[in-house]
């Protein structure tokens, strides 16, 4: 009797185990395919906003102030621009130069990362406190000053947001990169006589890779926000630009009139796209964590 117990049980265990190992597939197979999903959205946006961007300038004032209907489906503006078209198209723009600034973000953190945690103590003190100082400053004030200080236009914007955004994942990678260096297995190779340059390209560089390109990915809709809010503010990108934040600072001159679809649809656009990107950077840390899905 006491060995059917037994049995049974292990075969319920096994049985528990092999649910378990089941949703867990099941749960990153709907991770990767939410991550799919998003990218081929994004994908989509940038890659018609240079196709509809003849249609997003073409003026009809024929056409001007019309409201949503199926032939413009989010309206048309004061001078009958189709804003579907320029809704694309600003969000085509506003995505290229938030992966570009974003991307060259992302590279600074992780040498001012690499130097903090290899350059000694006097090195890890003066990144340190650069990285302090750098979040102590408002970003939208430090965006605004570096933008006007260059000129405005797409190359302000790009430098603004590179030199801002990154201290919050050099402050993540740094403390990845000195909790590897602490490894058992790091001490071991450095004791064989190992270089740290070679030990961070076989060992440490292979364990920062994930949380680097997480926070690169989540770098994205900070970005997008960032350029579309100095652009709003006049600051930013040229107002014949179709971009989202000039879209939506010359809205704001036609809310009172009752055309509320200026504002609205651009709005909830630019929202989506963020969301796109914030969708993707959760799924991807939660696959490249160590506890993979929860269950």
């Amino acid at each position: 009797m006491q060995d059917n117990c037994s049995a049974w049980l292990e075969r319920s265990g096994h049985l528990l185990h092999d649910g378990r190992h089941a949703s867990a597939l099941t749960g990153r197979r709907a991770l990767l395919v939410s991550i799919i999903l998003c990218c081929a959205a994004l994908v989509i946006i940038v890659a018609l906003g240079p196709v509809l961007h003849d249609e997003a300038v073409r003026s009809d004032f024929t056409l001007k102030g019309m409201g949503p209907s199926l032939v413009h489906l989010f309206g048309t503006d004061w001078m009958g621009r189709d804003m579907l078209a320029r809704t694309v198209c600003g969000l085509s723009t506003s995505i290229y130069i938030g992966l570009i600034a974003a991307m060259a973000s992302s590279v600074i953190a992780f040498l001012l990362a690499s130097i903090a945690a290899f350059g000694g103590r006097f090195a890890d003190a003066v990144v340190c406190w650069f990285i302090d100082l750098v979040m102590g400053i408002p970003h939208i004030v430090l965006l605004v000053l570096i933008s006007y200080a260059l000129g405005r236009g797409a190359l302000g914007v790009f430098v603004g947001i590179s030199v801002t955004h990154w201290p919050s994942l050099a402050r993540v990678l740094r403390a990845e990169m000195l909790q590897v260096r602490s490894e058992p297995h790091i001490q071991c190779a450095r004791s064989l006589g190992s270089s740290w340059p070679a030990i961070a390209f076989r060992h440490i560089l292979p364990a920062v890779v994930p949380q680097f390109l997480v926070g690169l990915v989540l770098l994205f809709p900070h970005a997008i926000l960032h350029e579309a809010s100095i652009t709003f503010l006049g600051f930013g990108l040229s107002p014949e630009e179709p971009a989202i934040g000039v879209i939506l600072s010359e809205a704001m001159g036609y809310l009172s009139s009752g055309s509320w679809w200026l504002a609205v649809f651009p709005g909830f656009a630019l929202l989506f796209t963020v969301l796109l990107f914030e969708k993707v950077g959760s799924s991807l840390r939660t696959l490249i964590s160590k506890e993979g899905v929860q269950l």
